[in-house]
């Protein structure tokens, strides 16, 4: 009977204390799932150290200065090299495709992208990148003649083409939307959602550009409408596209619109600065401080 009410007294304990530790987890859930979203910031590894210190866990660069085909085989090794040492990961490339090399409108030498785009996916594996964001405006601007109807139709046949040959290098191509200050074709989330959707390949998803969405004016709820077909999110301040707390704009609508859909990816800094030493640390505290508040509303 003794040996009855100790096993008894054992197991109600334990389940006592996993009830408190599940209640912590669902009261606090929201706060700890803000610390899974990994924060980075898009800068030359150079700034590696400054970007650990300040509390960054990944960064992002662009493919013509990491994985492009122009980078001879010696300096491609040489920023292997530095990738190797960096604290931070690099999660990114960004500005997949050059202008001179056209995505959009009648210009395209579908030949010429995909030959360029292999060359890139190759050394994207060869460097362990998983993530290469396709925003580049100049490649996808379309010309004044252009009918927008037919490059739609055209560029979603294209990335599709782009999307299973990504696939076989494992890595993601992820459309950005792009303000009409840089390019005139996708310019909102919304558009660059439908396009993602109508491609409908795993290797072929959406980033959030939070940025953009505020220079176009668009509604937090096109990330809720988007939902998780978004893999990637970038911010910036409206105003010159500073780092977050520069002017001290407030990302929390379009963060709490990422805590709808149970968003779990990186979000990612893509701005401009005057002085990464002095703001750089800033951004993360401010950015930091948006997130933990939303996550840990109900």
């Amino acid at each position: 009977m003794i040996r009855y009410f100790r096993a008894f007294f054992i197991r109600r304990t334990i389940l006592k204390w996993l009830i408190v530790f599940t209640s912590t987890l669902w009261i606090g859930g929201n706060a700890v799932y803000a610390q899974k979203n990994p924060l980075g910031l898009i800068a030359s590894l150079d700034n590696d150290s400054l970007l650990y210190h300040s509390g960054f866990k990944i960064t992002g660069a662009t493919v013509a200065t990491t994985i492009g085909p122009a980078l001879s085989e010696e300096e491609f090794q040489a920023t292997l090299a530095k990738i190797k040492r960096a604290k931070v990961q690099l999660y990114v490339c960004n500005v997949l495709f050059p202008g001179s090399i056209k995505i959009a409108g009648s210009e395209v030498d579908e030949t010429k992208v995909l030959s360029y785009l292999e060359q890139v996916l190759t050394r994207a594996k060869r460097a362990g990148i998983k993530n290469i964001t396709l925003g580049s405006g100049g490649a996808r601007r379309l010309s004044d003649s252009d009918n927008r109807t037919a490059a739609t139709t055209q560029f979603i046949l294209l990335a599709g083409k782009m999307a299973k040959l990504a696939e076989r290098y494992d890595v993601t191509i992820i459309l950005e939307n792009l303000n009409s200050g840089e390019t005139n074709f996708i310019n909102r989330l919304s558009d660059a959602a439908d396009i993602v959707k109508k491609v409908n390949h795993k290797n072929f998803r959406l980033n959030a550009d939070i940025y953009h969405m505020m220079k176009e004016d668009e509604s937090p709820d096109e990330i809720v409408k988007a939902g998780n077909i978004i893999v990637y999110c970038e911010l910036a301040e409206k105003q010159n596209r500073s780092l977050p707390g520069v002017n001290k704009d407030d990302f929390r609508p379009y963060l709490q619109a990422l805590k709808k859909i149970s968003y779990k990816g990186p979000i990612m800094i893509e701005a401009s600065s005057t002085n990464l030493q002095k703001e750089v640390p800033g951004a993360f505290t401010y950015l930091k401080g948006q997130l933990s508040e939303v996550w840990k509303k109900n």
